[in-house]
């Protein structure tokens, strides 16, 4: 069974003058319950973590915040019990305040932690529960918040308080490409999978018009087979061309569609230099082998599983 979709982001208008106003690069959203100091009540807010900074809207087309909180000063995220099923509970310890978070479902509640302790820590955090596909999102969006910081402080503050023109590609800001994509032929991408087997078993590649996607896969250990499957570009979505056609809001979305079905026997293949994104993975396989499952979030969902290939259930890809 899939997770249950992620909201999906603002119309590109709306995008833009958001985008126009904050002069940040978005990382993550969704709809937040947020009591601060001064509040008695928890008060429902779209919010966009954009930088180091969690703007909040009254509604999710509103172009205009209503209010913000810088949490670059971050001390802690304390988590909470709550009674409330299906419910995450938790504080940003900030040193002037302390401001409770509560989502509307556990999986997201470890979407924002992961999201926020990322760009506040400047490192992926090990202890939240996310899956494979997540926990490479928040590595890009690691590299590209050290990078803002980076430009930020070779920028004198007069310019930086300048408004900023809208980005114009609004797919590129919202989805950078997944860390699985290479730019390589057929032919290599084989070679690739062929020559680093414990790198990952999945390259996201251009197809053969330039203009649409290209799966490449590699399964199997005593036998290995390689197969491609097109990923077609159609409007705003891309479909994977199966028996019968899967069609998804993202590329991140096809990467982890892939790993899901067949129930972590993908992986995606990746050239990290980050040790800790490493040592996930590592973890990840070291588990699956005692345990022969792993278990992410959320709990009702079937276990993922990594499995030998005596075990591997029968493939539900189709080759093209």
């Amino acid at each position: 069974m899939m997770d249950k979709k992620p909201p999906k982001p603002a119309p590109r208008r709306i995008f833009q003058e958001r985008l126009k106003i904050t002069a940040l690069p978005l990382y993550f959203e969704g709809f937040l319950l947020v009591k601060r100091s001064e509040c008695q009540e928890y008060k429902h807010y779209w919010t966009e973590l954009r930088g180091t900074t969690l703007f909040f809207y009254s509604d999710k087309k509103s172009p205009t915040y209503v209010d913000k909180l810088d949490i670059i000063d971050l001390t802690c995220l304390t988590d909470q019990n709550s009674t409330e099923k299906n419910c995450a509970k938790f504080t940003l310890v900030l040193p002037k305040e302390e401001v409770q978070l509560k989502t509307e479902n556990a999986e997201s509640g470890e979407e924002w932690r992961g999201f926020i302790l990322t760009v506040t820590e400047l490192s992926v955090p090990l202890h939240v529960s996310l899956l494979p596909g997540q926990v490479i999102r928040l590595q890009e969006v690691l590299e590209r918040e050290k990078r803002r910081r980076i430009e930020t402080e070779r920028i004198p503050s007069s310019a930086i308080e300048k408004e900023q023109e809208p980005t114009e590609d609004y797919v590129d800001v919202l989805n950078p490409m997944p860390v699985c994509f290479y730019a390589v032929s057929r032919k290599e991408a084989i070679e690739m999978l062929e020559k680093n087997p414990s790198l990952g078993n999945m390259i996201l590649r251009p197809g053969s018009d330039s203009k649409n996607y290209s799966i490449t896969i590699r399964q199997g250990i005593d036998m290995p087979r390689i197969k491609h499957y097109k990923v077609m570009s159609v409007g705003k979505n891309y479909t994977i061309e199966l028996e019968k056609p899967v069609t998804l809001p993202n590329l991140f979305s096809v990467i982890d569609y892939f790993m899901k079905e067949t129930r972590g026997n993908l992986r995606p293949f990746i050239y990290s230099t980050d040790e800790r994104l490493g040592m996930f993975f590592t973890s990840l396989l070291c588990q699956g082998k005692q345990n022969k499952t792993i278990t992410p979030w959320p709990h009702s969902h079937p276990p993922y599983m990594i499995c030998n290939t005596s075990q591997r259930p029968k493939d539900f890809l189709y080759d093209l």
